[in-house]
């Protein structure tokens, strides 16, 4: 079990690209069948990448954002960050307003201003430095986070994922599926499910494909048989990543995860929710009082344009749920495991 990961075996995907000029997203809209790259040369088109989800999961939006700063700051003339943090603010706002409930999107956008604040005429030198530091930090805190969650497991587990949370979703290797890749690797993990997740089918489109791309089976599920799968016993943790994580433990993520985990408290299935500091939001108390994105009826009633659905009918599609700490076994961050949160053990790893 301390055998060291194969780090190039099981992280082959770089979902961001930043060519010197501008930044290369893999368009996770047309995957699995077509590979392709969209070029954003400036804030604006990054910003429409983060809406349209071009680019997607909570860590890789926030280092998209850090980039299109970079390009935004192409467009400024200005003699010190100061000068150039007022000229850059309005791209930056409609950054931060591509994805609300994303802490990370925020999060990189604040790291960027306080450098661009503190810089002197070299301010755009500063700003790419930042951003590729984001980026290289993500990695690394995946990687950690990995062999951290996979400890967790119990040799010969099966584990459930949803959504996407893997290098897809993060500068690379991935949160969640940092864990699985590395729970496969230890031989921690012999099954592996994972949700479809609609209506985006990121599970189905995206993770099922990234696990192929690196030689690890996997079982696709439709989400209404999670429970059933529980039921059966294949299934011993139910592995999430998080777009926000509240001061008390509460976690927000993609729509399905609150009945995820509902089931698995119901069948003794263990909960782990994977994610990186930056996602912990300790300005906000609990779930309560996150903002939860809804998103266009269309992508319920349509299917590639196409309506599915009769004339007529209405629909309602938020993106994210909240699930309670109190049904999470375990928070994995780079920065330590909480387990069974609640205020003061988020308060004793993340401070007040």
């Amino acid at each position: 079990m301390t055998n060291p990961i194969d780090y190039d075996r099981y992280d082959r995907i770089r979902p961001i690209r930043w060519t010197g000029e501008a930044l290369e997203l893999l368009d996770q809209r047309a995957l699995p069948f077509t590979v392709a790259f969209e070029t954003c040369r400036s804030s604006d088109e990054v910003a429409a990448a983060i809406h349209a989800l071009t680019v997607r999961g909570a860590p890789a939006i926030g280092i998209a954002a850090a980039w299109g700063v970079v390009l935004a700051a192409r467009e400024v003339e200005a003699a010190d960050g100061a000068t150039a943090a007022a000229a850059l603010a309005p791209a930056m706002q409609r950054l931060n307003a591509a994805r609300p409930t994303a802490v990370n999107l925020a999060w990189a956008l604040a790291r960027m201003r306080r450098v661009l604040d503190a810089a002197g005429s070299d301010w755009r030198e500063v700003l790419e430095r930042e951003a590729r530091a984001i980026e290289t930090e993500d990695l690394a805190a995946n990687r950690a986070m990995g062999r951290a969650g996979a400890a967790l497991i119990e040799a010969g587990s099966g584990v459930l994922t949803h959504c996407n949370t893997g290098s897809l979703a993060t500068a690379g290797f991935g949160t969640a599926l940092g864990v699985i890749r590395a729970g496969v690797a230890d031989g921690r993990i012999v099954r592996v499910f994972a949700g479809e997740t609609r209506p985006w089918n990121q599970g189905a489109r995206l993770t099922v494909w990234e696990l192929q791309q690196d030689g690890i089976d996997a079982t696709l599920i439709a989400d209404a048989a999670a429970s059933h799968l529980m039921k059966t016993g294949q299934v011993q943790w139910v592995i999430v990543g998080a777009d926000r994580i509240c001061a008390n433990g509460d976690t927000a993520n993609k729509i399905g995860t609150y009945q995820l985990a509902i089931a698995a408290r119901h069948h003794g299935v263990k909960f782990m929710v994977v994610a990186p500091s930056s996602t912990v939001d300790m300005q906000t108390a609990s779930g309560d009082l996150i903002e939860i994105e809804e998103r266009d009826s269309a992508e319920l009633l349509s299917h590639k344009g196409a309506r599915t659905v009769a004339e007529g009918v209405r629909a309602w599609n938020p993106v994210f749920d909240v699930t309670p700490h109190e049904l999470i076994d375990a928070i994995v961050t780079e920065q330590g495991v909480v387990e069974r949160p609640d205020v003061a053990k988020m308060r004793a790893i993340f401070g007040g």
